[in-house]
């Protein structure tokens, strides 16, 4: 499996079960109907780990532009590659909210309330402010990439498993996930990474559903420049402590 593959195949993973956890949860009819904000978060804390152990011995499990991009930024991922992985990542995020529609479909058709419909596919903010909605995005990115380089030290990486969320392990990474998500992701639905959230979003809009609203194209680019820029000031406050 090359690279390319790997962040597809493990961000569709990603994508299939995180997304699937909170259609489960606010979809009509469902079994797990209305069990609330500790069953989305563990589940996309799950979600992250079964992507990473997927993607890790290729790509390294990168899943996420803000991760390409922070470790690009830190010198620890070449530039020439960050396109390749961003292309990868989103297209996987859009193959997985294309396959939580198809299993939820009659349960999206029987939800008369087309925010939560929108909801299994995109996030958006429990109060709308955007300067706070974008502070929320970047602050918890930040602790996501922050937190990234300092689970093995400077040198993380080996000749095994290339750099990225993978060389960390999966066990770790889904418990910073889960706990971002339970501390942090209650503002804004913890997107923290932009191709979680526009390629649904584009799915979304493409899709025809029974109900359905716009697709808070005003909201996009929150959940899109906060990541990165979450990203950038996390690498940049590495560099300067690790100098």
């Amino acid at each position: 499996m090359t690279a390319f593959t790997a962040e597809l195949i493990g961000t569709m993973f990603l994508i299939l079960l995180g997304n699937g956890v909170v259609a489960n949860v606010v979809l009509k009819g469902t079994k797990g109907h209305d069990s609330g904000w500790i069953v989305i978060t563990t589940g996309w804390a799950l979600s992250v780990f079964a992507g990473v152990v997927i993607a890790a011995p290729y790509s390294g499990a990168h899943l996420n532009p803000a991760v390409t991009l922070g470790l690009a930024i830190a010198g620890k991922f070449a530039w020439d590659q960050v396109g390749l992985f961003i292309i990868a990542q989103l297209l996987g995020a859009m193959l997985g909210a294309f396959l939580v529609w198809l299993l939820y479909k009659p349960h999206l058709d029987i939800t008369d309330n087309p925010l939560l419909q929108l909801a299994t596919f995109s996030t958006g903010p429990a109060i709308r402010h955007p300067f706070s909605n974008l502070f929320s995005e970047i602050l918890g990115t930040f602790v996501l990439i922050f937190v990234i380089f300092y689970f093995t030290g400077p040198e993380m990486g080996d000749e095994k498993t290339p750099i990225g969320m993978g060389s960390l392990g999966a066990i770790p990474v889904a418990f910073l996930v889960w706990a971002i998500g339970l501390s942090l992701g209650g503002t804004t639905g913890y997107a923290i990474n932009p191709a979680r959230d526009l390629g649904p979003r584009i799915i979304h809009t493409l899709l025809p559903m029974k109900n359905k609203c716009h697709s808070d194209w005003k909201y996009a680019w929150v959940p899109v420049i906060g990541p990165v820029l979450g990203a950038g000031l996390a690498a940049l406050l590495y560099l300067l402590l690790k100098a």
